[in-house]
């Protein structure tokens, strides 16, 4: 009886140990440092048009399909932001459509982050927002969703790196440069979610 009992117990012990492994709890803190940000205007290569084709059909199906994803997420958890991130997808729905009209841009922009992994998990993937509001109002420009791929060990930094048509906000131009562009911008990137190697998620509340 006592030897079934034991055993009955292992197996319960290792049920509960699987479970827990399976279920993976979120982080509380990312562990996920912002080093530096910032974004740069770049001419656009008119002998082969960078986005063109099928680089500007898939940004656009990136951006709808994460766009659907977190409006998705938000009705599921009842999450008050819904409206708030509908009216996003709908701001960045405009940009690329005044893009498709405009024609080819002159210009491109680069957004970069910089983050180093102060956790004892090593990162697999990032989402994160580069927020543009304006300095005097705080009221929120521009948005840009991006997710970055790319393994940062513990301790380790990295640089990510996007390239789209897309400018900060629609007061700067792709078609002209401007010295005074960056005016009354205040900048900003929030994290949103990381996903570590181990398969747990830190979400941002």
């Amino acid at each position: 009886m006592r030897r079934k009992l034991s055993v009955l117990a292992a197996l319960a012990a290792v049920a509960v140990a699987v479970c827990a492994r399976a279920q993976q709890p979120a982080q509380s803190q990312p562990g996920v440092a912002v080093v530096k940000f910032s974004w740069d205007k770049e001419r656009a290569n008119w002998e082969r048009d960078p986005f063109g084709g099928p680089v500007e059909n898939f940004e656009e199906m990136r951006v709808r399909a994460r766009n659907e994803k977190r409006i998705d997420d938000a009705k599921r958890g009842g999450s008050p932001d819904t409206d708030r991130i509908r009216r996003e997808a709908r701001a960045d729905a405009a940009l690329l459509e005044i893009a498709r009209r405009k024609g080819p841009p002159r210009y491109g922009f680069r957004y970069k982050l910089s983050v180093r992994n102060d956790g004892a998990k090593a990162v697999k993937e990032l989402d994160w927002d580069y927020v543009f509001t304006d300095s005097a109002t705080g009221e929120e420009l521009g948005r840009h969703r991006f997710t970055s791929e790319g393994r940062v060990p513990p301790g380790k930094g990295k640089e990510f790196s996007f390239f789209i048509p897309n400018p900060p906000t629609l007061r700067v131009s792709a078609y002209a440069l401007d010295k005074n562009e960056r005016a009354g911008l205040r900048e900003q990137v929030v994290l949103v979610r990381v996903l570590y190697e181990d398969g747990a998620v830190w979400q941002k509340p």
